[in-house]
């Protein structure tokens, strides 16, 4: 069983920046792929940014290209995601979501584990 708890969620303006953080407590937190999924109101869930297990290769969707990055510290078994220039559309609830030993390429996003989200409102 894996749990995961973000934080650092909030209220900022567009062209904020804003960085959420996800704690795993898994054993062998390196052999988990992780990511960022995240629900705006009325809306489907939405794959935003995954960091495989191994090398740590990443993909992100393309609403976020080159204003989001995801990163891990496996030490610290905590995944992140750093999100500059925000939008008013990036307005959601954000999940840290894992997978054990899966490689995710953005449209294979599926994910067994996922915490409890984390609000980010972006105002105009």
């Amino acid at each position: 069983q894996v749990r995961l708890v973000e934080s650092g969620g909030g209220l900022v303006q567009v062209g904020d920046s804003l960085r959420l953080s996800c704690a795993a407590s898994a054993r062998s937190f390196r052999l988990y792929s992780m990511g960022w999924v995240r629900q705006a109101p009325g809306k489907e869930r939405e794959f935003v940014a995954a960091i495989n297990w191994g090398g740590g290769s990443t993909a992100y969707a393309d609403s976020v290209k080159d204003r989001f990055t995801i990163s891990r510290d496996n030490a610290k078994s905590t995944v992140y995601l750093q999100m500059n220039s925000l939008k008013s559309e990036d307005t959601a609830v954000y999940y840290c979501a894992a997978r054990y030993l899966a490689s995710i390429s953005g449209s294979n996003a599926n994910f067994d584990y996922w915490g409890q989200g984390t609000q980010v409102t972006v105002s105009t």
